[in-house]
């Protein structure tokens, strides 16, 4: 959401508060808030915005009184205003042999805990057998200005080859696919570190069929290796 006049805190605030509000997207609460304020939205006009300004938009008549409070807490910055994330380290391509790389949907911190499709950014990592290291993170700040959202996340992580989303729906998941990356969706989340860790140890033993093509290991490599791990 980078729009003329709109800072990325003011942005960040009105995406939050979007997603306190069930079926509300950012592009139509931030109409709201511009026919209620004007632009540009500032921070004093934000924090001079009253929860009954909110409440009169005829879209938002339906939500409840505990998601209005939490979006009004995002719009006001008192919660959530700056999902700070891990820093990531030097890599150069060619670090790491034998290495993938995976995306994973976070909303902040080291978490994995992000929806595909509304998730503040992408931990990106590099993952070999014995190594692991993010080297990137890619903010989805620019998604609700895209044509077609969906098609810009995909395209924000097409160098990765496997991503990891709390949840991703059915279209997004085949656009995900075509574009060479597989998803795995994992609802419980984590920390992404401890989920990584255990691609990892697949890395380190057989893995199956999906991540040895993707590793480049040929069918017939595979055979041998299964047939050598049984001897």
């Amino acid at each position: 959401m980078a729009r003329k006049g709109l800072s990325r805190e003011m942005a960040l605030r009105i995406g939050l508060a979007a997603r306190a509000l069930p079926g509300i997207e950012a592009k139509q609460l931030l109409e709201v808030l511009t026919d209620a304020l004007e632009m540009p939205l500032t921070r004093s006009k934000l924090e001079g915005l009253s929860l009954e300004q909110l409440k009169c938009a005829g879209m938002l008549a339906g939500a409840d009184q505990a998601s209005l409070n939490q979006a009004m807490k995002f719009l006001l910055g008192e919660e959530g205003v700056s999902p700070l994330f891990a820093q990531p380290v030097p890599y150069s391509e060619g670090d790491m042999p034998g290495s993938i790389r995976v995306a994973v949907a976070s909303n902040g911190g080291d978490a994995f805990n992000g929806h595909f499709a509304s998730c503040q950014g992408f931990l990106i990592y590099q993952l070999s057998a014995d190594e692991m290291r993010l080297i990137d993170v890619r903010l989805t700040d620019g998604a609700a200005d895209a044509e077609d959202k969906t098609a810009w996340l995909v395209q924000l992580i097409a160098d990765c080859h496997v991503l990891y989303v709390v949840s991703v729906g059915g279209p997004a998941a085949a656009k995900v696919i075509k574009a060479g990356i597989h998803p795995i969706k994992d609802a419980a989340g984590g920390v992404a570190g401890e989920t990584l860790l255990r691609l990892q140890q697949v890395l380190a033993g057989t893995p199956p069929p999906w991540l040895a093509k993707i590793l480049g290991v040929t069918p017939e490599q595979r055979v041998r290796f299964n047939l050598e791990a049984e001897a």
